[in-house]
């Protein structure tokens, strides 16, 4: 798995992407209904920065700001680091690890394909759980 190509692990569908404007409360809004834990600022069609349920917790919640009135571009990290999208998963975790973050944007050619997280580091077991639980549910999908 460590080998792998971080381009191989994006998940397209829970990308989130908002703009500095947005305010903290719609940000975790919209990443919760993506169940994911982080979000990508753009300011035209540029990644300018993210926000994380952490910054949620320590930028916001912990500082006392009001969630509904607090634009993203106050509290988002901003300019994060990137990856391209040939970089091993192996070596974003290492990243990841010494920069001690837990998600990072992954970008090709000034475009912005995904995020990839710390959490794809599943044990090989509980992956093997979750690709079986998953196929379960699309036979009994198809079953019905």
């Amino acid at each position: 798995m460590f080998d792998l190509h971080v381009k191989s692990l994006l998940e397209p569908k829970k990308l989130v992407l908002l703009s500095p404007d947005t305010v903290v409360a719609d940000a975790a809004k919209r990443m919760a209904a993506k169940n994911t834990g982080a979000a990508l600022v753009m300011e035209d069609d540029v990644l300018i920065g993210i926000f994380t349920e952490r910054d949620a917790l320590f930028r916001v919640l912990a500082k006392g700001l009001d969630a509904q009135a607090t634009p993203l571009r106050q509290v988002m990290t901003p300019k994060p680091a990137t990856l391209a999208p040939q970089t091993s998963y192996g070596h974003a975790l290492l990243l990841m690890h010494e920069r001690g973050f837990r998600h990072v944007p992954v970008v090709e050619g000034g475009r912005v394909l995904g995020i990839i997280a710390a959490r794809n580091a599943m044990d090989p077991s509980l992956e093997e759980f979750v690709s079986e639980a998953r196929r379960r549910e699309h036979y009994r999908e198809v079953s019905v």
